[in-house]
């Protein structure tokens, strides 16, 4: 049963049985009229693909307001008849316990979605966590994702909370132009492979205004993401905002066009990083620009690891990834690490055209940052605090 309401400034309440379709109108198909019952312990698995399949089929909304929805894997699939909308202003809850399936929730082949609310999206991840594989595993079968957004188009997410997903939060693949605005995603420092978002072939995405503390990247972008703008993000703890880890895989695809603006990082493992990891195969990462980023107590706060094979062993040859065409500007604060300019590059494929542009970091408890760089072509430009590197290899732009 789906409800409809007039979209003006004047709230008209409409009591009925079925469906009213009405010009200027767009149809609320609460979950509560199609048997879900919001007592966190029914599952409401069946009531959330009803409500779903019945405002695809007329470009309406599913709703629910107030209670503690429990909710098995599902997927809520398109192409749908018009926009459609998500409308969270609820708690939605995972079972507890292990999990390995691709999803939790998964949006697949909708166009004009809308995710919304001041709900939350609660994966109650602390029952699995013990359960991860993957802590120091170069192949591991990881938990389960909360939120999968998959070959979606011209959406938004806004306003919700991701909380404590048994793996990463959210991940967005095959999608292209998507906006994710002023969410709030919150699961601790140690908890296993819970990054925030995770974006892999994708083309045009947004992620603005909004906070993750997590136990793994905040933001991860993976092979093939293009042309992400990521503004205004505060991010900690966890592991940083990532570009990567790339190269574990032959059919991966170039990262470019990646920028990250007015961010700050507190009391994080990284800051700003680019990971790839030591294989052979031959992609590219390039045109990528951190710029305005305030370090907060950060560990490693400029970060290139070209070195990276996923911890607990060492890594052996080097990594055919080329990393071109990267610029700092204006990174400045506190770290945690002694080193805090780490370029860390592949003997293979050694880095080309690294820009640092009035860097200012010192050590969070006093003293003098330095520098450490290997295998890189980089040009200075400004205030350089730590000093720049000093081998042959790097010139300097005053």
């Amino acid at each position: 049963m789906c409800l409809s309401f007039l979209s003006s400034k004047v709230l008209v309440l409409v009591f009925m049985v079925s469906c009213i379709n009405q010009v200027n109108s767009q149809k609320f198909c609460n979950v509560d009229d199609f048997g879900a019952v919001g007592d966190g312990k029914t599952d409401n698995t069946n009531a959330f693909r009803n409500a779903w399949k019945q405002a695809c089929q007329s470009g309406g909304a599913v709703s629910m307001v107030n209670g503690t929805y429990l909710l098995n894997t599902i997927q809520f699939t398109g192409p749908c008849n018009g926009q459609v909308s998500f409308m969270i202003n609820a708690v939605i809850q995972a079972h507890q316990g292990r999990s390995n399936t691709n999803y939790w929730i998964n949006f697949d082949n909708v166009d004009g979605l809308t995710i919304r609310g001041n709900g939350t999206l609660d994966g109650q991840g602390a029952s699995a966590w013990p359960f991860n594989p993957c802590s120091n595993a170069v192949s591991c079968l990881p938990l389960t994702p909360s939120l999968m957004l998959t070959r979606i188009k011209q959406s938004l997410v806004h306003n919700i909370t991701l909380l404590n997903s048994k793996g990463f939060h959210m991940k967005i693949e095959n999608c292209e132009n998507i906006t994710i605005k002023s969410i709030t995603i919150t699961s601790p420092a140690d908890s296993p492979n819970t990054d925030g978002i995770h974006t892999g072939n994708i083309n045009y995405v947004n992620i603005l205004n909004s906070s993750i503390s997590t136990g793994d990247d905040c933001i991860s972008m993976g092979a093939g993401t293009r042309n992400i703008n990521i503004t205004g993000v505060i991010c900690g703890p966890g592991h940083g905002i990532s570009v990567g880890s790339i190269g574990k895989y032959p059919s991966e695809q170039n990262v470019e066009g990646v920028n990250v603006r007015n961010c700050t990082m507190r009391s994080t493992q990284n800051g700003v990083r680019i990971k790839t990891w030591n294989s052979t195969f031959q992609i590219y990462v390039s045109d990528v620009t951190f710029q305005d980023i305030v370090m907060d107590n950060a560990n490693n706060p400029i970060i290139i690891d070209q070195q990276y094979c996923g911890g607990g062993h060492e890594c052996i040859g080097s990594s055919h990834v080329q990393v071109k065409d990267v610029k700092f500007i204006r990174v400045e604060g506190t770290s945690r690490s002694k080193i805090a300019v780490n370029l860390n590059c592949s003997s293979s494929k050694p880095c080309r055209g690294i820009e640092l542009n009035n860097i200012n970091l010192s050590l969070a408890d006093g003293g003098n940052a330095t520098s450490s760089c290997s295998n890189a072509s980089v040009s200075y430009i400004g205030t350089q605090n730590p000093a720049p590197c000093q081998e042959n290899y790097l010139y300097y732009d005053a």
